[in-house]
């Protein structure tokens, strides 16, 4: 397990010097000198704990604070505040601003060791929690409920630029019959083989691939034209049937195969992000329609209806 990563921010060269001997046996440490350089330090390491000095020049600790629990993408980094006020006051308001805990100087080591090993370990909980809950348990791969967030998010995101979303959508192939013949336990195994297959096709850092629900899944491709969407249900078709799962009662193929549907637009600001799911799935469902083990995509926007290809 790699270690945990620990900000130290004081403007006293002296304070962090002693901070990091306390704790640089067990923590990654960083430190940064001011409010601003701390705030620019968070959001490019995403450190796992910040200890935070309440008094400094430019932007203080409090202020730093805030700025943390405002910000999305780092409001969930626990923040000690460090500093020799003692003022319960201070105290009270460093706590109301979001931070979890407070220490007092000079620094007593064990009770820094203990309060920063305390609140890493109870992060560490809290991000497998919220890890779990956004994961399919049996593939692996990331739930619905993540997808629909992520297809929102980028749906948003791309906006801003008009680029290009694309999303995948694909059903194993008389899946029921599959079921009904090997058993669910071999369903299962199916399912996971299947979900591994499609991680493998989708090799961008930035794509999404999920399990959908039951033998469906799906894929969120932030920047993919059609072109690039359709190479990479390509590739996903291949690879699932590079498996060679025997499926007896499939009436296309002696082993398992997938129907895939794509839609591809650019993002709009009158686009509904669920308007590519529903595009995606009519495309799957003309795939099933025209015989399955087959890929069928469109190209979309907000003034035409879908053209399937």
């Amino acid at each position: 397990m790699s270690r945990a990563t620990i900000l130290i921010v004081d403007d006293e060269i002296s304070n962090i010097e002693i901070m990091n001997a306390i704790l640089e046996d067990d923590y990654e440490i960083c430190f940064a000198t001011s409010g601003k350089q701390a705030l620019d330090a968070a959001r490019t390491v995403q450190p796992d704990l910040v200890l935070l000095d309440v008094l400094m020049p430019d932007i203080d600790g409090f202020e730093v604070c805030r700025q943390l629990k405002a910000d999305s993408l780092l409001a969930d980094i626990p923040v000690i505040f460090t500093t020799g006020l003692g003022d319960t006051e201070d105290e009270m308001r460093g706590l109301s601003l979001g931070a979890i805990d407070y220490v007092t100087k000079p620094i007593q080591p064990a009770i820094l060791r203990a309060r920063v090993g305390n609140h890493v370990e109870l992060k560490r909980l809290r991000d497998q929690l919220a890890t779990m809950a956004v994961t399919d348990a049996l593939t692996g791969l990331s739930n619905r409920r993540h997808m629909e967030r992520s297809l929102q998010t980028e749906a948003a995101r791309l906006t801003r630029t008009g680029e290009w979303l694309s999303v995948i959508m694909l059903d194993i192939d008389f899946f029921k019959q599959f079921n009904d013949t090997y058993g669910h336990l071999a369903g299962d195994r199916c399912i996971a083989m299947v979900a591994a297959a499609l991680a493998r096709a989708v090799k961008r850092a930035t794509d999404l691939p999920a399990r959908y629900g039951g033998e469906e899944f799906a894929c969120i491709l932030p920047g993919a034209d059609p072109q690039s969407a359709e190479l990479v249900a390509q590739e996903i078709r291949l690879q699932i049937q590079s498996l060679n799962i025997p499926h007896s009662q499939s009436r296309v193929s002696p082993f398992i195969t997938v129907s895939i549907g794509v839609a591809s637009a650019r993002c709009r600001p009158n686009v509904p992000a669920d308007r590519w799911m529903i595009e995606a799935d009519r495309q799957l469902y003309v795939s099933k329609q025209g015989g399955r083990d087959r890929i069928t995509t469109t190209q979309f926007d907000q003034q035409t209806e879908c053209c399937g290809t």
